[in-house]
């Protein structure tokens, strides 16, 4: 089964001195073959704001998925947020996946209470948020949720999709193994190993299977920080200096929570491969450079790698004409696979 591949938006104010030049990024992406553009969304630093960049993305490209990696909801309210979700899926025909996540401990406490919302019921309020958004594009006019209850909801705007675009969840905690196959239409953690990969895929299925779903239905993704150079040595230097920078933690501390990568192209697709023989079949790759500039060397590098197929074989290169026609995926009504 081929891999999707997919690369993340150096949206952080610090990357690019012209926020337009995210637009000519993304293109650039799609032309080179990747499979999908996305926009991460935090208060912790200056950043694009990632619904209205993918909407600027939507009309400029032709075949990319775009996503958000992750979207947290709770910065938002939910009736307009579900309003702008559909206007992008309209603008991109259809091909916008929604990844949500709950924040982090010891870093998101402060946008819940710049945004007014409880830290402490968070898990609760995005599963409601992302129920609500479903109903109000269901068309539905009320919602009683365990947080989040409207006896009467204002008519919305329904998404370019019957049952609206698909929603991800990020995590991988125990409750977020089990929501993701219960609740969500795909997974997108990132383990530092692939042990623990394939482990948590297990358990998100098990959690399909035991709501009656097909576990088929959850799109199993990796968000992966990857950094191509000929000198490994030099590769975990600027990893160090990048977790620094995004994190205020040295490298040797974040590779403990999450998949970091540098090295030659032929390493770099090796520990992707190992993700992809656990199950994984979307890479969603953060490149570790400092500038717009450094970023689009790497997206050239990656394009080039040869890539591990789902299943462990290898792919290779392959670049999609610039005259691709527009399509969307497939969209069948209510929680469904896509990715």
């Amino acid at each position: 089964m081929n891999t999707r591949l997919g690369v993340l938006l150096p949206a952080n104010h610090s990357q690019w001195d012209d926020a337009r030049r995210l637009v000519d990024f993304a293109v650039r992406a799609e032309r080179l073959g990747f499979d999908s553009v996305w926009a991460n969304d935090t208060l912790l630093g200056a950043r694009v704001e990632p619904l209205a960049m993918l909407a600027a993305l939507a009309p400029v490209t032709e075949r990319v998925t775009l996503g958000t990696a992750a979207l947290l909801p709770a910065l938002r309210r939910p009736v307009t947020a579900a309003q702008e979700l559909a206007t992008v899926d309209h603008l991109s025909a259809g091909r916008l996946v929604v990844t949500v996540g709950a924040g982090f401990p010891g870093r998101s406490e402060i946008e819940y209470a710049v945004s007014e919302v409880p830290w402490e019921r968070r898990f609760q309020r995005l599963d409601d948020t992302v129920a609500l958004w479903r109903a109000l594009w269901a068309g539905e006019r009320a919602f009683h949720g365990k947080v989040l209850r409207f006896d009467e909801l204002p008519e919305s705007t329904p998404a370019h999709r019957p049952g609206g675009p698909p929603i991800w969840l990020g995590g991988a905690s125990p409750s977020a193994l089990e929501r993701a196959g219960r609740l969500y239409d795909g997974w997108l953690p990132y383990p530092p190993d692939p042990a623990d990969y394939r482990a948590g895929l297990r358990t998100v299925r098990r959690a399909a299977n035991a709501g009656g779903r097909l576990q088929d239905a959850i799109t199993p993704a990796l968000f992966v920080t990857v950094l191509i150079t000929d000198d490994a040595e030099r590769g975990e230097r600027e990893l160090d200096a990048y977790c620094r920078a995004v994190y205020g933690l040295p490298y040797e501390t974040v590779r403990t929570i999450q998949v970091l990568v540098a090295g030659p192209a032929e390493h770099v697709a090796a520990t992707l491969a190992r993700y992809t023989e656990a199950g994984a079949e979307h890479l969603v790759c953060r490149v570790a450079a400092p500038n717009l500039d450094a970023q689009l060397e790497q997206l050239e590098l990656i394009a080039g790698m040869d890539r591990p197929s789902h299943g462990g074989s290898r792919q290779s290169r392959r670049r999609v004409p610039e005259s691709s026609e527009r399509h969307g995926p497939d969209a069948p009504t209510g929680p469904r696979r896509a990715g």
